[in-house]
């Protein structure tokens, strides 16, 4: 568990147990995503490389901080993804995206691609992979995969929750890349699934089953 952070911080353990919550409506499920990617994105950037401008305020000409190389890359796998990538879109509005379309087979549990696409120089920027479950592995696998494949080096992966099985799958794959999740569950069920976990984030984020 060396490259793994569990994020703890109140907030975010308090929106995650009403995102459990079988009962949370759609909307409500939505936007509570939105708010703890908002969250955990904060967490995932705290060690970012900094460099110093000269600046003019109003009052002063000082030398004060800002971020140093090129912009991050949020690259969210499809279809979930998506709903922490709005929130962290909204922190960091300059960001690159990268969308990786990858849909788990219901009866293999293997990933299967159907759409790649990334800015070309991705391999000189900060990529954090993003996906709300990091159950089996094999579609983040997979993603982090064909990340690489495009020149990606410098990756971070970032989940709401981790099944100890995903965990341990992704680190034998990609040792490489840290994993940053807001709880690590119990375990897999014989379908797949999360326990206690929190359903299929992707039909409950859309309404659809």
């Amino acid at each position: 568990m060396d490259t793994v952070t569990v994020i703890k911080h109140p907030l975010v353990q308090h929106k995650l147990t009403i995102m459990r919550k079988k009962d949370t409506s759609t909307a409500g499920f939505r936007r509570l995503l939105r708010e703890i990617s908002t969250l955990l994105c904060y967490e995932i950037t705290r060690d970012l490389d900094m460099t110093m401008e000269t600046i003019e305020t109003p009052l002063a000409r000082i030398e004060a901080p800002v971020l140093e190389g090129k912009k991050l890359v949020f690259a969210s796998i499809l279809r979930a993804g998506n709903g922490l990538l709005e929130g962290m879109l909204d922190l960091v509005p300059s960001a690159r995206v990268a969308h990786i379309g990858v849909y788990r087979d219901h009866e293999t549990l293997e990933a299967i691609e159907y759409y790649f696409k990334a800015p070309e120089d991705i391999g000189n920027r900060l990529v954090v992979v993003v996906d709300p479950m990091l159950a089996t592995g094999n579609s983040s696998i997979a993603s982090v995969e064909k990340l690489k494949e495009r020149g990606a080096r410098n990756m971070r992966f970032l989940c709401l929750l981790a099944a100890p099985e995903g965990i341990k799958n992704f680190q034998a794959a990609h040792p490489d890349v840290p994993i940053f999740t807001a709880s690590i569950d119990s375990h897999l069920n014989e379908k797949g699934y999360i326990v206690p976990g929190l359903g299929d984030a992707g039909d409950r984020m859309y309404g659809t089953k």
